[in-house]
């Protein structure tokens, strides 16, 4: 039997997982690390951190797992996208990287924008310039650490930061690096174009592989330190929700994903590039080669049932505690009672602005059609549908690109709930599948890892062979119906409201 290990360097904490050829998971271990807030909308994190976290992990799982070193036949990494380290001459961390959800660089963006043209840059990169990718960062450093910026020699992503640790070698591969806002999305590559606009040297930059290619080996050091074999092949990997496409299949055209997390995601492969001129979803490479995908994200998902849960449940939780049972098992039920639509009730999930379709930072949440017989479960369900009809939008764009999606994976904490499968299934029109094996993309990248090593020939025939179907909730063609009429009254509530959030957020 082969085995490979899925490393994922997340926010909150690193997972180490090592699987059989099968996508068995063997040992699995992670380890958590700070976020820091020097100011108001800046976050950080220590590169050191997810260094240490990796080496830990994997040295548990290699020595706890009873497998042998020998039997290891490859390593993919994944991790938070759009983070900047940035190393100078002598491999040395210059500062704490700023990550993904920093939002100090507004100033930047329009700089970006201003050099290369809002046009151009979505047709290069796929995308409007964004707080949270790293060229605006890049760019931040240069403005206010002039220093700092004339002591960097090399600017690397999260998990490739390991990666160069382990190997010693300087790499990155076409998903995440879609996320820097320098990548001609389109050709695959660094683009010489923007590189030239923004000033940024090219010598900077790692070199680009595609996700399942080998981009170096485990060094004596790291195989001495880890308990890996010297030699170990670590392939490109890749980003976050590209690694999690394929721990759940979505590898083909027709196939997608929705993530209820905090925030909510639709991700939908596509062999052919298709860009958004609008800018209202991200395009990005997918990590299989010669391949795309397109994402759209709604910012408050998962985070709105929580913010009612925290605030307005305090009796489920406690009976939940007493029963021994998630309170949102307690939370579905409750909101199972209530018919389609909560009796006339819709809610906007805006909580945190908005990304999706609408772009809009001072967006809010709003519960529209509120009357005296509502209850708490008509504003808990109101809630869930407001969420699958954000996400609805998100497919919308989708389909208005051309990209048709015939077959739908649910992940994420929200994906347990029967009852949201349900609402998506009738609003995609499509069924709704969950998968086996919840590790999502540790198990995306360990199959990447198995492709490099040549275990599987392609990705899609490794997907085939690991990924296993678990639940599939099909649409009912009558709730489909009757959901279309309230999300056509959700749809319409966004544009007459923009002009009025813009006025609030000056008050």
């Amino acid at each position: 039997m082969k085995y490979a290990i899925g490393i994922d360097v997340g926010t909150s904490s690193t997972k180490s997982v090592i699987f059989n050829e099968k996508g068995d998971v063997i040992y699995s271990a992670s380890r958590e690390y700070p976020l820091y807030q020097p100011k108001n909308g800046y976050a950080e994190q220590d590169p050191a951190d997810w260094y240490n976290a990796s080496v830990s992990t994997i040295k548990e799982i290699v020595s706890e797992s009873g497998v042998s070193a020998d039997d290891i036949v490859g390593i993919g990494l994944s991790g938070q996208m759009h983070g900047l380290v940035m190393l100078d001459e002598n491999n040395e961390v210059i500062r704490r990287s700023i990550i993904w959800c920093d939002q100090r660089t507004a100033k930047e963006c329009e700089e970006i924008t201003e050099k290369v043209g809002a046009k151009r840059l979505i047709e290069i990169t796929a995308n409007p310039a964004l707080t949270g990718f790293t060229a605006s960062k890049i760019l931040w450093v240069r403005n206010n650490e002039p220093e700092n910026y004339k002591k960097c020699r090399h600017i690397l992503l999260p998990k490739d930061y390991v990666r160069f640790k382990l190997t010693g070698v300087y790499a990155t591969e076409v998903s995440d690096a879609s996320g820097m806002q320098l990548l001609d999305v389109p050709n695959r590559c660094w683009s010489d174009e923007v590189l030239e606009k923004l000033d940024i040297d090219k010598s900077l930059l790692a070199k680009v592989y595609e996700s399942p290619e080998i981009t170096g080996f485990i060094t004596d050091e790291m195989a001495e330190i880890t308990g890996l074999k010297a030699g170990t092949p670590v392939v490109g990997g890749a980003g976050d929700n590209a690694a999690a496409a394929v721990g759940t299949g979505v590898v083909a055209d027709g196939k997608a994903f929705t993530t209820i997390g905090t925030s909510g995601v639709v991700f939908a492969h596509t062999s052919d590039i298709s860009i958004d001129p609008k800018g209202r979803v991200h395009t990005f490479c997918c990590a299989v080669p010669g391949c795309w995908h397109i994402m759209g994200v709604t910012q408050g998902a998962g985070l709105s049932l929580k913010w009612y849960k925290d605030n307005f449940c305090q009796d489920e939780s406690n009976t939940a505690k007493l029963l021994d049972k998630s309170v949102y098992y307690l939370l579905d039920k409750e909101a199972e009672s209530v018919p389609i639509g909560s009796e006339r009730l819709i809610y906007l999930p805006y909580l945190m602005g908005e990304r999706t379709p609408h772009l809009d930072p001072d967006a809010r949440g709003i519960f529209f059609g509120l009357s005296a017989m509502h209850t708490k479960k008509h504003m808990l369900r109101s809630i869930m549908e407001g969420v699958a009809y954000s996400l609805r939008d998100c497919a919308e764009i989708c389909y208005e690109m051309g990209t048709d999606i015939t077959d739908m994976m649910a992940c994420g904490g929200g994906g347990s709930s029967p009852l949201w499968r349900e609402m998506l299934a009738d609003l995609y029109k499509c069924p709704v599948k969950t998968v086996t094996c919840q590790e999502g993309p540790a198990l995306g990248v360990a199959i990447l890892a198995f492709v490099g090593a040549g275990v599987y020939s392609t990705v899609q025939e490794a997907c085939s062979a690991i990924i296993k179907t678990d639940k599939i909730q099909e649409p009912t063609e009558s709730n489909s119906a009757e959901y279309d009429k309230f999300y056509s009254v959700y749809k319409s509530l966004y544009p007459s409201l923009k002009e009025h959030y813009k006025m609030l957020s000056k008050i």
